[in-house]
């Protein structure tokens, strides 16, 4: 297998005016959102849209705008998700606090972390069997909680596993029973559910992360790219000839670009669902 950093180029050569129809194909919609931020696919390609004060939004599958949930406090949103199959997770540093909502955006849980084991948490994500992990940058250590119960479960210093003694983590999400941690200056990390250390993707500058198909993708200017979690194989997928968007997400059958205020939702391309 080829090593990480050599390149499989799959780039196609289209005309400047057709291209972006060929590899994408007509947009399904274009959703504006004032002071858009965050945005996540359900499981059944519902769009949720976050702005920065932490309101979220809900759009159906061709962008028609469903439902709104505002939070009596206001605060910009670290982390949205909502590929659970029931349930809708944030999460918001400014405020110290996540929140667990159903598909409808009613709240089920409304947690902070205003206990003694949590002392500065900068990430969090959902994972399985009721836990929330949280990246707790006061003592660079790895946590997981039982949020029903609100009681730590364990806890992982990294500074030791890591061999470093600061770690910018932007992001952790938990797919397929791993947690990959998001340090765009450094690389993805990838911990198994015990939270013990797995390997590392010696792959800088990823904004958000997008998991499709064993593979993460992320935009690198205005060509998408995706790296083989089996092989470490680093694919140059297409470029396109818009102007630079900031980043992806992808759904079951849909592909969400956001640039600035704009979610421009497309079927998925063939090239990706050809992904093994």
């Amino acid at each position: 297998m080829k090593s990480l950093g050599i390149f499989l180029v799959l780039i196609y050569s289209f005309s400047t005016n057709a291209q972006n129809q060929e590899i994408l194909g007509v947009p399904i919609a274009k959703i504006r959102i004032n002071d858009l931020d965050l945005i996540s696919f359900d499981n059944r390609d519902q769009l949720f849209a976050s702005n920065t004060s932490g309101d979220i939004h809900l759009f159906s599958k061709e962008g028609k705008h469903q439902n709104l949930f505002s939070p009596a406090r206001q605060g910009r949103l670290d982390q949205l998700e909502a590929a659970r199959t029931v349930s809708i997770f944030s999460f918001s540093s400014d405020l110290q606090e996540y929140r667990v909502l159903d598909r409808f955006l009613n709240p089920l849980a409304e947690n902070g972390f205003s206990f003694s084991e949590v002392t500065l948490a900068k990430a969090a994500t959902l994972g399985n069997n009721n836990v929330v992990w949280v990246w707790d940058e006061s003592d660079m250590t790895l946590k997981s909680l039982d949020y029903l119960r609100n009681v730590l479960i364990q806890s992982q210093p990294l500074n030791l596993i890591t061999g470093s003694e600061t770690l910018e983590v932007t992001e952790i999400r938990e797919l397929k029973n791993r947690l990959f941690m998001n340090v765009p200056a450094s690389g993805v990390f990838i911990f198994d559910n015990q939270g013990n250390l797995m390997g590392k993707i010696e792959v800088k500058g990823i904004k958000k992360l997008c998991y499709y198909k064993e593979h993460l993708l992320w935009l690198d200017g205005t060509g998408l790219k995706a790296i083989s979690l089996s092989s470490n194989e680093i694919l140059v997928i297409f470029e396109l000839d818009t102007e630079t968007s900031d980043y992806l997400q992808i759904g079951q059958e849909r592909l969400a670009l956001v640039s600035g205020e704009q979610v421009t939702l497309y079927p998925i391309p063939r090239i990706l669902r050809s992904f093994e």
